[in-house]
């Protein structure tokens, strides 16, 4: 078995990228697929949110976790694709030769773009990247604002970039924060807004990989 790989990356920081990484990996899991996250950013905030899942399931992840720093993902992921069905990375919040190995061992390269036009601003770098890299992109706005005019005028401006963009957007709901520091995501609660916009999201990205 040889697994997909899924890099979420940004150059700006704020952008959510943990959070979405998290929730994707989840989602997946409660499909049947057998996930591994690696944790690529020396913040290591996907680490401490598994740690803390761990804690809080008795050790009953549901996924498999690895950390590397940028010289050693691509040997990480040749073992972890080997094992599971999807394999997960977060990045760190910067853009440079760092992040090419994670680029490059992917299958789709997931960018987040919060509501705002400095994340847009840095959205162009991540594209450039993955572009020289040859790797599909999907856009995802996310963390998206609740003032409908701001959230309509950044879709409109994304759709302009040269990469496909999500159809689903994510919301800047409460729950993924309280998912994120509890060691769960938005799917394992009570059915929310939440919960739809992660499955949304999930579907898109299974129908991209062909999985």
């Amino acid at each position: 078995m040889v697994g997909k790989v899924i890099t979420v990356a940004q150059q700006k920081g704020g952008s959510g990228k943990t959070t979405l990484a998290a929730n994707l990996a989840v989602a997946l899991s409660k499909r049947g697929k057998s996930v591994a996250v690696l944790d690529t950013d020396p913040q290591g905030s996907l680490g401490r949110w598994f740690m803390n899942r761990h804690a809080e399931t008795d050790g009953e992840t549901g996924l498999a976790f690895s950390t590397a720093s940028a010289w050693g993902v691509s040997y990480e992921c040749e073992k972890l694709i080997k094992a599971h069905d999807f394999v997960v990375i977060d990045t760190p919040p910067k853009i440079d030769a760092d992040l090419r190995p994670a680029l490059r061992a992917s299958d789709l390269v997931i960018v987040p773009v919060a509501a705002s036009h400095l994340d847009l601003w840095a959205t162009e770098s991540v594209l450039e990247l993955a572009g020289r890299e040859g790797r599909a992109v999907l856009l995802v706005l996310n963390r998206a604002s609740s003032r409908a005019r701001l959230t309509a005028k950044i879709l409109s401006e994304l759709d302009a970039l040269d990469a496909p963009r999500a159809e689903t957007t994510i919301g800047n709901r409460v729950a993924f924060a309280e998912g994120l520091g509890s060691g769960f995501s938005a799917s394992e609660g009570p059915k929310s807004r939440a919960s739809e916009e992660i499955g949304a999201l999930t579907d898109e990205v299974s129908r991209l990989v062909g999985v």
